[in-house]
């Protein structure tokens, strides 16, 4: 039988309530963020990465200019592909639909998605954020409240982009186990921004390019953290946990973001239609190529662990800001798309490396850590 939900949620994050609920516990105030490289040695000796976070600190001057330049460039590109992402999934599952974002990357998206169907269909649907972690799975006590709340409706889970696939996959298990465990029918299907790893039916383009909410941590997802699963702080009666950045909130763009894509949809209906017939007609089902392409990757540059390997401008730029890269690969160093990679590379001091095979704009290599220590 699911998991009965009695317990009241808790307010989280600087979205409006009518935006989006975040089913996460809320830590603020119990765990401490840890350095860069201290997490990466942990997370390298074999820690968890769910059971720590990183330290966030205030976006600099540089970053926040990228992250403005990308919004201005690409925020009509941006409301387009929601209003694709958007159609297909109202085609796919009808009015009575549940939005599911995974936290955090694909709670911004979740959002306009939902925005969208509001201004084009006057469709008021409710919109979710959980916890998937990998390695550990989505937040089963979250599915089991949403399902138990909305027994009837077709649930649609939403991410920002897709990578090597490894978030897709992840989501296929823990749908199969949470359908097995409770008898529900819960579609593994994710929709997705930028597909650029052929992992998702449902996208708005498979075009690698940069996502502006990727140039920044939780100062554009809500000032919520990365989702936390560390039985020290989570029991088994709690949703998966976050933490809210109250020291950030002066920096907080969050609903800045989401308003500027929204002003475009009135004149993005012509252009969110040709994409549409031109996805219909040229659509091809995940042949998960990014996956080869990262193999091969890993394969050249002798890396021993392949979640070492961050394809995707959007992973690409997670990895300069939150990791430790070893080194930065891009198909033309010259491409306008990249523009923010060579600025946030050489602000970090990691070299960058032309690599014409592959399928991506850029690749984000991690510095191993292991073999030094």
């Amino acid at each position: 039988m699911p998991i009965k939900q009695n317990f009241p949620i808790t307010p989280m994050g600087s979205y409006p309530p009518e935006d989006v609920t975040f089913l996460l516990k809320d830590l603020s105030g119990v765990i401490e963020e840890r350095g860069t490289e201290e997490r990466e040695e942990a997370i390298q000796s074999g820690v968890h990465y769910s059971e720590m976070l990183p330290i966030e600190y205030k976006p600099t001057s540089e970053y926040m200019e990228v992250y403005q330049k990308a919004l201005g460039e690409y925020a009509e590109k941006l409301a387009v592909a929601i209003g694709v992402v958007a159609e297909e999934i109202l085609a796919k599952k009808g009015r009575n639909l549940i939005l599911v974002s995974l936290a955090r990357a694909g709670t911004p998206i979740g959002i306009l998605i939902k925005r969208y169907l509001s201004f084009a269909y006057n469709l008021d649907a409710p919109h979710y954020s959980v916890s998937i972690i990998r390695g550990k799975g989505i937040d089963e006590r979250a599915i089991c409240y949403i399902k138990e709340n909305h027994p009837d409706s077709q649930i649609q889970f939403i991410d920002g982009w897709t990578g090597k696939g490894a978030i897709s996959r992840e989501l296929t298990q823990a749908c199969q186990n949470i359908n097995d465990k409770f008898g529900y029918h819960l579609d593994d299907g994710l929709a997705v921004l930028a597909d650029p790893g052929y992992c998702s039916e449902i996208y708005g383009t498979r075009e690698d390019f940069l996502i502006p909410s990727a140039c920044l941590n939780s100062t554009v997802s809500g000032l919520v953290s990365r989702t936390v699963h560390n039985k020290a702080y989570i029991s088994d009666q709690d949703f998966h946990g976050a933490k809210y950045y109250r020291h950030l909130e002066e920096e907080d763009v969050s609903n800045e973001f989401i308003a500027t894509i929204v002003k475009e949809f009135p004149r993005a209906g012509r252009d969110i239609q040709t994409q549409l017939d031109k996805i219909r007609s040229e659509h091809t089902t995940p042949n998960w190529s990014g996956a080869a392409c990262v193999k091969k990757i890993q394969v050249d540059f002798l890396i021993d662990d392949i979640n070492h390997v961050k394809p995707g401008v959007g992973e690409t730029t997670r990895v300069l800001l939150r990791r430790v890269p070893w080194k930065i690969l891009v198909k033309d160093r010259h491409d306008e798309r990249l523009k923010h990679i060579i600025l946030l590379a050489k602000d970090r001091g990691v070299p960058i490396e032309e690599y014409k095979d592959m399928s991506y704009t850029c690749c984000g290599l991690i510095k191993s850590l292991r073999k030094e220590l």
